[in-house]
């Protein structure tokens, strides 16, 4: 069996089982093995609208821990980070003398025969692959594609090319992007996170993103934003930016709804470029996949195209519901750096509207790490509501909770509420911006206010 080997050889894979399969960047590669026709069985907490998906594609999935549903085999076994070493069904394995794997080693040994272009950063990285994937296929490079969320253009988080090339997301979490080894790497931003793996922000640098930047292929491309080019000074690279870096876009402005900008390069100057995702720091994200695009040779009039048909990510600042009264976008911000991106895209695209924000706090240690900045993007809203924090992998931290944010705000105007009480709450906000923002289990919210909107819409016409 080849679950005992450090090297796997993907064609004697034929049956895999996954454990945590739900996971955003697990059922991308649990699609890629189905699509490969092998059996593919699962564990994960709970089910999901994505699990379901899953399902419904062919795959065998169970929602408790339970040895005996363990399939006899098996040639590869893929676990998350997520799932606490204590797991029944990941002991169960070991003690067979199984050597699963993680994710993140599978995605390196699926990349390594091919030509990888491998998408950094603390923020951004999902829409910015996603960006390029949409762009590299819209202007014929038939790429594969492993996302961090659901691509709207292809209803996926992976789709299977034809072409040698892969983009993938390279996830800094757990030291993941070391497996990689890319051909062309992009690098967004560098900003402190996930400290509980790697204790402080220098550590981050030099054992995360500079290690990463060291991988890139001799001959290969690594692409900085402008801002941290410093912080890679022994590297060879290219920048991209806002007004500045070797690739840069300018004269940023909104028209029709739709965000216009000029893109700048060694070759010269593309006008008027229009991407409908809102946001300067998407305009940032585009211009490092227009980069790449370029670089593997997508002309003009694709791009132009491709910007302007790419419809978006999932919970990335996604539109879910809009009225003459308000407009509700639900988006994955879940650091304080993305919750300010998120409201000055509301602001920038509803000038002088009230904006409502939902936020519900992702891990204890992240709210520990940056109480400071969430209350300070938390005050930028009109109307703050502060659910608990949504625990994931973590055990609670004795005097961390969401009543730290709620003492360290300026904002008269916060509410911290249960999540039984939240949609009551929401009957009574006042027309506008609607933000729901996180990265626990508030997408299930979703749905319930989408519809709660659309009657009160119903109820005020008669």
């Amino acid at each position: 069996m080849n679950i005992a080997m450090l090297d796997i050889d993907l064609k004697d894979i034929k049956k895999v089982y996954f454990i945590g399969i739900g996971g955003i960047g697990m059922s991308a590669i649990a699609r890629y093995f189905l699509g490969r026709g092998a059996e593919v069985h699962g564990y994960d907490r709970s089910p999901t609208p994505l699990t379901r998906s899953l399902e419904a594609e062919g795959m065998r999935i169970h929602y408790h821990e339970a040895t005996e549903l363990i399939p006899d085999g098996i040639d590869l076994v893929i676990y998350t980070p997520a799932v606490p070493a204590s797991h029944s069904e990941l002991q169960a394995l070991r003690a067979r003398g199984v050597v699963p794997k993680k994710r993140s080693e599978v995605l390196g040994i699926i990349s390594k025969g091919m030509k990888t272009i491998a998408i950094a950063g603390t923020h951004g990285k999902t829409t910015t692959s996603s960006i390029t994937t949409h762009l590299l296929r819209s202007s014929g490079i038939d790429c594969t594609a492993f996302l961090g969320g659901i691509a709207i253009n292809l209803g996926s988080n992976f789709v299977q090319g034809e072409s040698d090339w892969v983009v993938v997301e390279a996830d800094e979490f757990d030291r993941s992007f070391l497996h990689l080894h890319p051909d062309i790497a992009g690098i967004l931003s560098t900003d402190a996170d996930h400290l509980d793996i790697y204790g402080d922000r220098q550590s981050l640098l030099d054992t995360g993103f500079r290690a990463f930047a060291r991988q890139v292929k001799p001959g290969g491309s690594l692409w900085l934003q402008h801002q941290i080019r410093d912080q890679f000074a022994d590297l060879p690279c290219y920048t991209f930016g806002i007004e500045a870096g070797d690739c840069q876009s300018t004269a940023i402005h909104v028209e029709d709804g739709c965000f216009v900008f000029d893109y700048h390069s060694p070759e010269g100057i593309w006008k008027g470029l229009q991407l409908p995702l809102p946001g300067r720091h998407n305009i940032e994200n585009a211009t490092l996949a227009i980069s790449i695009a370029r670089q593997l040779g997508a002309d003009e009039a694709g791009i132009r195209q491709g910007l302007l048909s790419f419809r978006g990510v999932k919970r990335r600042f996604e539109r879910i519901y809009r009225d003459e009264e308000v407009a509700y976008f639900d988006d994955y911000a879940h650091h304080p750096t993305e919750l300010k991106a998120a409201i000055a895209a509301a602001r920038e695209l509803f000038p002088g509207k009230w904006i409502t924000g939902v936020f519900q706090p992702h891990l204890f240690s992240r709210t520990r790490d940056f109480a400071e900045g969430f209350a300070e993007a938390l005050d930028l809203l009109d109307e703050p509501i502060l659910l608990d924090i949504y625990p994931a992998r973590e055990l609670p931290i004795p005097g961390v909770s969401a009543d730290m944010l709620l003492d360290l705000m300026k904002n008269a105007a916060v509410r911290l509420m249960d999540k039984g009480e939240l949609l009551e709450a929401l009957q009574r906000v006042k027309p506008g911006v609607l933000l729901t923002l996180g990265a626990g289990d508030i997408d299930t919210f979703v749905e319930p206010i989408r519809q709660m909107l659309e009657n009160r819409a119903k109820t005020q016409e008669k």
